[in-house]
């Protein structure tokens, strides 16, 4: 099990135009040819938008980008004529496939929270594709075929324990609140990168927490 903290988190973002990223993986100008991915997962970005602020229409091709509504209400639009708002508990999900072009945005009146997940198709090229779940359950898990993985999201109340996903490799990024996984104590923002996972558990800390687990098959 590695673990990666938050403060370890490549900067980014523009924050004078009220955007701040911080980056789980080599990402931009924060080239890190030993931290290029983990199984399928390419990217773990947190992302903070003031009201108003965005990011303006760009492409993406080959990527399936996952998105994880922490606080706040974020604004997609993309040119396959998809306009949504996500919001807290919502799973969406965006294949880009052969290539497609979107826009998100902070519409609100109230500062944006969100985590943005990309990950590697098994076979490029195709055609793009949208989905939200609404409010998904802690005990439906969400397939992205396409990556041969699968999300895990765990709410628990303090003191609960859960059970990590068995897998060639493991992801458990802590959204809020703090737990102890593998004997290792993980607060917000922090992350665990685990090859061969198996049977592994988290208990949650004494205010509760949010976790995001991803199921990888081997390529």
């Amino acid at each position: 099990m590695d673990v990666r903290r938050a403060d370890e988190r490549y900067p980014g973002g523009d924050p004078a135009a009220g955007i701040t990223s911080r980056h789980a993986f080599s990402f931009g100008p924060h080239y890190d040819p030993g931290n290029l991915r983990f199984g399928a997962l390419l990217a773990c970005n947190e992302e903070r938008l003031a009201p108003g602020a965005g990011f303006d229409e760009h492409p993406h091709s080959h990527t399936e980008i996952v998105t994880w509504v922490v606080e706040g209400e974020l604004t997609h639009r993309d040119s396959t004529g998809h306009e949504t708002v996500v919001r807290a508990g919502d799973v969406q999900r965006l294949s880009s496939a052969g290539g497609v072009r979107h826009v998100e945005r902070n519409d609100a009146t109230v500062p944006l929270t969100f985590v943005q997940m990309w990950l590697a198709p098994l076979d490029p090229g195709g055609d793009p594709a949208y989905e939200i779940v609404r409010g998904i359950a802690d005990s439906t898990p969400y397939a992205v075929p396409e990556a041969a993985a699968m999300l895990h999201v765990r709410r628990l109340s303090p003191g609960e324990r859960t059970a990590v996903p068995d897998g060639a490799y493991v992801y458990a990024h802590v959204v809020r609140g703090e737990v102890t996984l593998g004997g290792e104590r993980l607060g917000a923002g922090d992350a665990a990168r685990i090859t061969a996972a198996e049977g592994s558990d988290a208990v949650a800390g004494a205010q509760g927490a949010e976790l995001l687990a991803w199921e990888m098959t081997a390529r």
